[in-house]
């Protein structure tokens, strides 16, 4: 499991270290470490470095240092540098490092294969203004792109998308969230000696052999009940596909039984694409969890068969229709939520709070904390970096997904996959059950992804694909730079 901080968990970690006059180690080995990183982007841009030019916007903070001594290493390499003064001062020490192995300090940025944006770094705070707009080349942004908040990623509107950030000491919660992990790129870490000052982190990142530890494993003397049997209340005359979707990840990612509650219509539905389902019209029979919402609308028998849910005690995933029916700060800890920034916007409306849904966008740790520790459930907040927040506030955010998967039914599959895991994981934690079913419905959208364009109903397929990569019974499919970050340790 990956861990990420904030920037003021970072500043703080490193306060004994410069208490105790190691602040040169510490850029030394941050500027050691970027150069390391840009030695590699020249090499991957020009295939060698003699003759390669790179340039930085530097500001006159500890960043900036960075930033010029990991250039003067580059020159010293016969590399052509130039630093452009952000604000007409810079870093002393690094400044003299710099032009002492031949770097120039220019007026502007001239024409390079790399460029580094190095003007402000994790203290930094407000809106930002970029002195030049963004090159056209690569750039690489010194441990965060200037004007991007190190500990919730919001941004101003003018920062420079980076291709690589090469951050320091730990991985920044900004760097996976918000604006900031768009704008982020690939993402390499480099260990500065911080990790004995460290915190505990704000935020998690499960790896592929976390959410193995989820999946259940088969065993020999499984029966169909204790496999996991999910009880799902999906589907309307109006909305008949959603059940057949949900019904249909539930099934991919390994229950015992599907028990589904829906008009007779829609049932037929069902029962036609999924004969094993067990299907009728009421929340009766047994069920070790429940997975509530999609498509039910206003159908007033499939409201009340929420509510038998809601009432059974046991774990369920709540989404679409049936998040307006939460009866506020009373689901003991057992439920997952999975809105959308404006559908948690609109719950936290009704809980009191005046919310937009872009303010959701930009902060979605915050919020999705906040509604979590305001309803006593896990949420999962959908969205580019899906972000799941128990009432605790322990927080996980994964980004593997494949922008395809922003496709209509796409949040019925996901649905369906966490009520299943909430179904035949007793023994787990529901954030982060809710974590691994962001992880395997990312996996499925890569997969899907793989043969172009999809619909969600071509996820099902995808999703039994992901569950076996991820026991380790098939190759996993990589994951892709353009997509999620690279979380590489230097």
């Amino acid at each position: 499991m990956l861990t990420a901080f904030t920037g003021t968990q970072i500043r703080e970690a490193e306060r004994p270290l410069l208490e105790r006059g190691l602040g040169a180690e510490l850029m030394a080995r941050a500027a050691h470490g970027l150069y390391r990183s840009l030695v590699a982007e020249v090499r991957r841009v020009r295939g060698g470095l003699y003759g390669a030019r790179v340039a930085a916007v530097v500001g006159k903070g500890n960043n900036g240092g960075d930033a010029l001594f990991a250039l003067a290493e580059l020159a010293a390499r016969g590399v052509r540098t130039t630093a452009v003064l952000a604000s007409g001062a810079a870093h002393p020490e690094g400044l003299a490092a710099f032009e002492a192995a031949g770097g120039r300090v220019e007026p502007s940025l001239g024409e390079a294969d790399v460029v580094v944006d190095a003007v402000l770094g994790t203290g930094a705070s407000g809106d930002y203004r970029a002195p030049f707009p963004r090159p056209g080349g690569l750039v690489v942004a010194c441990d965060l792109p200037s004007g991007v908040d190190a500990d919730s990623g919001t941004a101003s509107r003018e920062v420079w998308r980076a291709d690589v950030t090469v951050t320091f000491g730990a991985l920044k919660t900004g760097l996976l969230a918000g604006r900031g992990r768009a704008l982020a790129g690939r993402v390499e870490v480099i260990d500065i000696g911080l990790a004995e000052f460290l915190p505990v982190p704000d935020v998690y990142v499960l790896e592929a052999e976390d959410v193995s530890a989820v999946l259940p494993e088969p065993h020999d003397d499984w029966q169909k009940y204790t496999r996991g049997v999910l009880g799902v209340v999906a589907g309307s005359d109006e909305y008949p596909g959603a059940a057949v979707l949900t019904t249909a990840a539930a099934l991919a990612t390994g229950v015992g039984m599907v028990r589904h509650v829906a008009p007779e219509s829609v049932r037929h539905a069902v029962l036609a694409a999924h004969p094993e389902v067990v299907a009728s019209g009421s929340a009766e029979g047994r069920v070790q969890a429940w997975a509530v919402g999609p498509g039910i609308g206003d159908d007033a028998a499939q409201q009340r068969a929420f509510d038998v849910a809601l009432n059974s005690g046991l774990p369920l995933a709540i989404d679409a229709s049936a998040l307006n029916r939460i009866p506020g700060p009373a689901l003991d800890g057992r439920a997952v939520i999975t809105p959308h920034a404006g559908e948690l916007a609109r719950i936290l409306s009704r809980l009191g709070l005046d919310v937009e849904r872009s303010e959701v966008e930009e902060r979605p740790v915050r919020w999705a904390r906040l509604a979590a520790e305001r309803l006593g459930a896990t949420v999962l907040l959908k969205g580019p970096a899906t972000v799941c927040a128990a009432p605790d506030g322990t927080a996980c955010i994964q980004a593997v997904a494949h922008p395809y998967l922003a496709t209509a039914g796409s949040g019925d599959t996901l649905t369906g996959i966490v009520g299943a895991l909430l179904a035949t994981t007793s023994k787990v934690r529901p954030v982060h059950v809710a974590a691994a079913a962001a992880m395997v419905h990312g996996r499925a959208g890569r997969i899907a992804a793989e043969g172009g364009p999809f619909g969600a109903g071509q996820l099902a397929a995808a999703v039994r694909k992901a569950i076996l990569a991820f026991q380790g019974r098939v190759p996993e499919v990589p994951l892709g730079a353009a997509v999620d970050p690279l979380l590489a340790d230097q």
